[in-house]
C-alpha cells in the first residue's frame, strides 16, 4: 500500500493550503436539511414507514443528504479534479515517472476520495447529531455505511472519467446525477411511485446509498441494509477494475 498511500500523502499536501474549499460540500447539504427537512418538514405530516419515535421529515431526509454528501465528496475529487490531472495537468505522467504504477494511481485516488467523501460526512453527521437528529444508538453504522458510500462512488467516479472526452461531458455526468438526487428516496419514500418506477428506482447506486445510511440512523437493521451494503460493494469493485484497465490503456503508451 505504500505506493497508493504516497497519492494520498500528495493530496493532504496539495489541500493543506485549500481546505476550505471543502466546505461548500459540507454546507451545501447543511442548507437542503434546513430549508426543506426544517422548513417544509413543519407542513409535512407523518411519513409512511416511519415511526412517530423516529422523528419528523427532518429525520427521514437528513440521512438521505448525508449519504448524499458522502457520493458528492467522494465523486467530485475523481471526476472534476481527476480529469484535470489526467488531461490538462499531465500530473500522471510524471508521477508515471517514479516507481508508482498505474494501479497504485487508481488506488490512491479512490483512497483519498474515500477519505475526503468519509471526513464531509463525519462534519456533516456531527451537524445532525447536534441538531438532535441521532435518534438511535445503530447510527454508530452510518460511518461505516459512508466508508462503503464513498468507495462505490469514488470508483464509479473514476471509471466514468476515463470515458470523458472533454469538459462538456461533465453536463452528461449531471444529466444523470441532478435527476437521481431528486428521486432516490432523497425527499420522499419509495412508496410515493408507481410499481414500474419503483423498479428504476431501486436500481439507482444513489437508492441504496441513501438506504444503508437511513435504516440505521432511524433504527432500523434488517436485510435492506445487507441488500445496499452488498450492492455498493459490488459496483465499487466491478468499476473499480473497469477504471483500472481503462487507466493502463489511457495512460501507458
Amino acid at each position: 500500500m505504500s505506493g497508493p498511500v504516497a497519492l494520498v500523502e500528495r493530496s493532504l499536501v496539495v489541500y493543506r493550503h485549500s481546505w476550505h474549499l471543502l466546505l461548500a460540500e459540507i454546507f451545501e447539504p447543511v442548507l437542503y436539511l434546513l430549508s426543506l427537512g426544517v422548513g417544509i418538514g413543519a407542513l409535512v405530516g407523518e411519513v409512511p414507514g416511519l415511526r412517530p419515535d423516529q422523528g419528523g421529515y427532518a429525520a427521514f431526509v437528513a440521512p438521505a443528504l448525508l449519504a448524499t454528501a458522502a457520493m458528492n465528496g467522494a465523486m467530485d475529487e475523481t471526476t472534476f479534479n481527476l480529469y484535470a490531472k489526467l488531461r490538462t495537468l499531465r500530473t500522471y505522467d510524471a508521477i508515471l515517472s517514479t516507481p508508482l504504477s498505474v494501479r497504485d494511481i487508481a488506488f490512491g485516488e479512490v483512497l483519498w476520495a474515500l477519505l475526503r467523501g468519509t471526513a464531509v460526512t463525519v462534519v456533516f453527521a456531527a451537524a445532525l447529531a447536534a441538531f438532535g437528529m441521532v435518534t438511535s444508538p445503530w447510527a454508530l453504522l452510518v460511518l461505516p455505511g459512508a466508508l462503503l458510500v464513498g468507495f462505490a462512488f469514488a470508483s464509479l467516479g473514476l471509471a466514468v472519467v476515463t470515458f470523458v472526452r472533454s469538459w462538456h461531458d461533465f453536463q452528461l455526468v449531471q444529466l444523470f446525477m441532478l435527476p437521481m438526487f431528486l428521486f432516490a428516496t432523497t425527499f420522499y419514500p419509495l412508496g410515493v411511485y408507481p410499481r414500474p418506477v419503483q423498479i428504476v428506482v431501486e436500481c439507482l447506486p444513489l437508492y441504496h446509498a441513501i438506504q444503508l445510511i437511513r435504516l440505521p440512523a432511524t433504527g432500523v437493521v434488517d436485510g435492506g441494509v445487507a441488500v445496499a451494503a452488498g450492492y455498493l460493494l459490488i459496483l465499487g469493485t466491478l468499476t473499480l477494475a473497469l477504471a483500472l484497465r481503462r487507466l493502463r490503456t489511457a495512460l501507458v503508451r
